[in-house]
């Protein structure tokens, strides 16, 4: 697992693409938070809070991770690599884990340089320090197990196609229903509306973000982290036999 995860990180950081997310990421963070006037913008919201980030941070990961994870295995099936590497003397959960692990670090150092906003906000708060770091430091552990369940997700679509917007597309969609898809349903059928609202991950992720950590919110991700990651093995499997 580890020459695959070492492979994967060389791969983004040996071309344009792992800087290209990371700054595409901070950049647009950067924006609706400070600069674009809007429901984002923490100067003019009058709290001294982060949850105008962890409210947009989501929606551009949607979009973000499958554009990092989309290349995983179409990639390999397109240049004729994936025979190569399933025969390789590793199992396929190791193959699968080097591959989520790697685009899932790439993420997290995109997320890293935001923890500026946490020393901003404390600077900005009346009195200074008026900051609820409970929830803040809940929201970011939860952003770690939404990008792992996103990255699952992106991985398994993958080894759909061949062709990688077909893989993004497929990324995008999925990401979309587990995130919101769920919570709009239940908009819908006031009678199950809370239980059809957590199986999305939108409902666990704010859970989390009231600074509590439940270990129904976590279990919750890593169901989703290891199904999609079990759906990819077994797809494998499909391709090896």
């Amino acid at each position: 697992m580890k020459s695959i995860l070492l492979r994967e990180i060389k791969s983004f950081f040996g071309s344009p693409i792992g800087y290209l997310v990371i700054a595409i990421f901070l950049l647009l963070n950067g924006l609706f938070l400070w600069v674009f006037e809007g429901d984002f913008n923490i100067l003019n919201s009058g709290f001294a809070d982060l949850s105008p980030f962890f409210t947009l941070a989501p929606w551009i990961l949607i979009f973000l991770i499958p554009a990092v994870t989309m290349r995983s295995f179409s990639d390999e099936k397109k240049q004729g690599t994936i025979e190569l590497l399933l025969t390789k003397p590793i199992s396929l959960w190791e193959i699968v884990s080097g591959k989520f692990f790697g685009a899932f670090i790439l993420i997290v150092i995109a997320i890293i340089p935001t923890f500026i906003y946490v020393y901003a906000i404390y600077g900005l708060g009346l009195p200074e320090g008026n900051i609820d770091m409970g929830s803040t430091m809940g929201s970011y552990f939860g952003l770690l197990f939404l990008i792992a369940g996103y990255t699952a997700i992106g991985i398994f679509t993958s080894t759909l196609s061949e062709n990688q917007i077909v893989a993004f597309i497929l990324s995008v969609f999925l990401c979309f229903v587990f995130y919101y898809g769920f919570d709009g349903i239940a908009t819908f059928i006031k009678s199950f509306e809370d239980t059809i609202a957590s199986i999305g991950m939108d409902y666990h992720f704010k859970s989390m973000g009231r600074g509590v950590i439940d270990s129904r919110d976590v279990i919750y991700f890593i169901s989703i982290t290891l199904l999609f990651l079990a759906l990819t093995v077994y797809k494998l499997k499909s391709l090896k036999s």
